[in-house]
């Protein structure tokens, strides 16, 4: 027998924000890197460009927010990672294999150093190449 009290089927759904109203609702951060510790100040970023601070969070869903970092020059590095941390990168050719140590990318160009460790934060997927797109990182104060 059927029983004469179903639960209501709109109870049960998950609100989902409009992917229209999304861009809209982009909010801007500036998060100043002067003595900040790099993987801390990434995973705040990350957290913001994703949109996790949202109640209204959804993984499928681009609902990240702007975030500007100013002052990339100024991070600070726990341990010895300035000495022992490497980039590796390869051509594709047979000995195409390049290792960078980070202290010279520092020297070079320190936002690349903050944007690496931003974007290995965020998931490889899809989504991932518009959110760094929202993300904007100066190696001085300027902005």
């Amino acid at each position: 027998m059927a029983s004469a009290s179903t639960p209501k089927a709109s109870s049960q759904k998950t609100p989902l924000p409009a992917v229209i109203n999304l861009p809209a609702q982009r909010a801007r951060h500036r998060i100043d890197a002067a003595g900040q510790v790099l993987g801390r100040l990434s995973t705040r970023a990350a957290t913001l460009l994703r949109g996790k601070h949202k109640p209204l969070y959804t993984p499928s869903l681009d609902c990240g927010d702007f975030v500007v970092i100013t002052n990339a020059k100024a991070i600070k590095l726990t341990g010895h990672k300035i000495d022992q941390k490497f980039y590796f990168s390869h051509s594709g050719y047979a000995s195409g294999a390049k290792v960078t140590p980070m202290s010279r990318v520092m020297e070079k160009n320190p936002a690349k150093v903050v944007y690496l460790s931003v974007k290995r934060m965020i998931p490889a997927n899809r989504l991932r190449a518009k959110q760094l797109k929202r993300l904007r990182i100066y190696a001085g104060a300027e902005s």
